[in-house]
């Protein structure tokens, strides 16, 4: 069978399947039930190369194809969808899918291993409970300051000014007011304990990683920026150099021009955003204490934030800092300030 590619159309229960021949004609475009699909794709030579579209389970289904000993290209979703054409439909997304996976400038998207998957599960679930407590806390301040009972803005104040609070008789919150704010209190102190839990675990998680040790000795590189930086980027062989790696994550400036004349504006914010905030915060780490060093790269730093500022200072850092992880990690060789800002 002379088979070119196979496009992938997954889903919940039924997948379809598209098979291109070498002038990039249809052979065969059929449905296939879900416990079916690895049967009906071993009738297919090995070897072939295997797209499918980036979505969920589909690093599931990459792994097995690859067991099968297929050659697998996932496709990022943005690429797919010019190339529909017409009604949108499984046949049409899976010829589609097929087409997508040889063009030029599309960029394939690296299959997650079993290690990434588990870490990247724990960091989501880590950043839910997280967002959870905020919310929880912004409920409870908003609660109270409509009784006049104003709490401080520093972490961890709440959990200490808010039974003073509901003890106090010298305020106007009612009994049943006191008794909800307790319940709520009870659900904050819970979602502190299950963060705390989380990121213990996480943090024990990836330092059984040999990329970690690389990553950590980068300014601004704790355990959970490693983690993210891990989870979402693997073994940073799929980028050809930083720059890229950087430019996937969305934190260069977006360029823009016509007739020559080319305008620099603001980051993309292209990528995850979990792994681009994650490296903000570890680059304002950075910028806070650099004053405080010599080193070239807080020199460096230190001269930026007098010329643009704090802000602008902090997401180039960003920028460096993911190149520089970019570099090390490809290299295996820890974090060198010299070489990071050399002349």
């Amino acid at each position: 069978m002379n088979i070119k590619v196979l496009g992938i159309d997954l889903a919940k229960s039924v997948f379809q399947i598209c098979a291109l021949d070498n002038e990039n004609q249809v052979v065969t475009n059929v449905q296939v039930r879900r416990a079916r699909f690895l049967s009906r794709l071993s009738e297919y030579p090995k070897g072939t190369l295997v797209a499918m579209e980036a979505c969920a389970t589909c690093h599931y289904w990459a792994r097995q194809c690859e067991k099968m000993g297929f050659e697998v290209k996932i496709i990022p979703t943005q690429h797919v969808k010019p190339l529909t054409h017409t009604q949108k439909n499984d046949a049409n997304d899976a010829v589609a899918i097929a087409e997508a996976a040889f063009r030029p400038r599309v960029k394939r998207v690296s299959v997650k291993t079993l290690e990434q998957q588990d870490l990247k599960a724990w960091l989501c679930i880590r950043e839910r409970t997280k967002a959870n407590k905020l919310a929880l806390g912004n409920q409870i301040r908003a609660i109270a300051a409509e009784y006049g009972v104003i709490f401080s803005v520093k972490e961890g104040a709440l959990v200490h000014e808010l039974p003073l609070a509901l003890e106090s008789t010298e305020n106007e919150l009612t009994d049943s007011v006191r008794e909800l704010l307790s319940v709520l209190l009870d659900e904050f102190e819970q979602y502190e304990e299950k963060l705390d839990y989380l990121t213990t675990k996480t943090t024990a998680m990836i330092k059984n990683i040999e990329h970690y040790k690389y990553l950590v000795s980068i300014p601004g590189f704790g355990p959970i920026v490693s983690a993210h930086f891990l989870a979402e980027v693997g073994d940073g062989l799929q980028f050809s150099n930083g720059r890229g790696a950087s430019a996937w994550v969305g934190i260069t400036p977006k360029v823009t021009g016509t007739g020559g004349k080319n305008r620099t504006g603001s980051i993309t914010k292209q990528g995850s955003c979990t792994l681009r905030k994650q490296l903000i915060h570890g680059a304002r780490s950075v910028v806070r204490v650099a004053e405080k060093h010599d080193d070239p790269l807080s020199k460096w730093v230190a001269d930026l934030v007098a010329r643009r500022g704090n802000n602008v200072a902090t997401v180039a850092l960003a920028n460096k800092l993911m190149r520089i992880a970019w570099k090390v990690l490809t290299t295996h060789e820890k974090f060198d300030a010299n070489k990071a800002c050399a002349v």
